[in-house]
């Protein structure tokens, strides 16, 4: 653990969304480390509004912020995280946030993932055509605590305001806008340093990240040693034939090629025949 992660090494967050202020706090106390915030320019690498394309997957985007972070500062450890949201994988007509927190070290050549994924979002847009409906989108929204923006279409057009959170600006702006057209688009901004909802999914993957990082290799002490594939095959309590329930997972160093399958969930060897394709199809 201290051959990477020693007391005092510096550890650069890049961000321009105060990320940091749920990152840096489990970092130092865990590990001791020395975090410090590069604010480089992370809307290059596409915006939630649509004005720079996402193109990046969230990994491919988080390994750029801190490849840049690390050419800029020197630095030899960078973390950056970014965020996307959509369909839950698992769960029909339920929105989700999902957040990954990146972990680089150049010295030792390794990359270490965090994640969480949560249907705690407030994620919403809606057309208005007045103050009122300004009025109730923003109080749905968790307003003046979440932002929202003014745009003029949906998905194109000109973005009116970002950031806004204070009521007399929102009634100000919303009453000019409709002088000039008959609709506004109205949005939470989700941009982490404007919606709270957001930086506690960020929390969140931030703990995993740290969970992983505790995790050495057996062998070589290598952190990051984690789960790299899930197997079904869960006997059912009845008949004994495999469910589609977890039997084990299987851990991966990072570096060397250690693999350890553990029973999941530990101390469970039989499923409930409910789960049972056999006895319950």
């Amino acid at each position: 653990m201290t051959t990477f992660f020693e007391k005092g090494r510096k550890i650069v967050i890049a961000t321009q969304h105060k990320k940091e202020q749920v990152i840096a706090p489990f970092l130092s106390q865990h590990f001791q480390v020395c975090c410090f915030v590069h604010p480089i320019d992370t809307d290059q690498f596409g915006t939630f509004t649509g004005e720079i394309e996402r193109l990046l997957s969230p990994v491919e985007a988080a390994r750029q912020k801190c490849a840049l972070a690390i050419q800029e500062t020197g630095c030899d450890v960078a973390i950056s995280s970014e965020g996307s949201f959509g369909a839950h994988p698992f769960l029909p007509f339920s929105s989700a946030n999902e957040e990954l927190v990146l972990l680089v070290d150049q010295r030792n050549d390794i990359e270490i993932q965090g994640r969480a994924l949560s249907t705690e979002t407030n994620l919403s847009g809606r057309y208005i055509a007045s103050l009122s409906e300004a009025y109730d989108f923003a109080e749905e929204i968790g307003f003046p605590s979440h932002a929202v923006i003014l745009r003029e279409t949906k998905n194109q057009g000109t973005i009116f305001t970002k950031g806004l959170q204070d009521e007399k600006v929102l009634r100000s702006e919303v009453r000019r806008l409709l002088k000039r057209h008959s609709t506004l688009w109205i949005e939470t901004d989700m941009r982490a340093s404007f919606n709270p909802t957001r930086m506690k999914v960020i929390e969140q993957a931030t703990k995993n990240l740290i969970e992983r990082m505790k995790s050495s290799c057996p062998s070589c002490f290598t952190p990051g040693f984690w789960i790299q594939k899930a197997s079904s095959g869960l006997p059912c309590s009845w008949c004994n034939n495999p469910t589609k329930s977890t039997l084990y997972h299987e851990y991966a160093c990072l570096k060397c090629p250690q693999i350890i399958r553990k029973d999941f969930p530990f101390n469970k060897h039989f499923e409930d025949p409910t789960y049972c394709d056999f006895c319950n199809p």
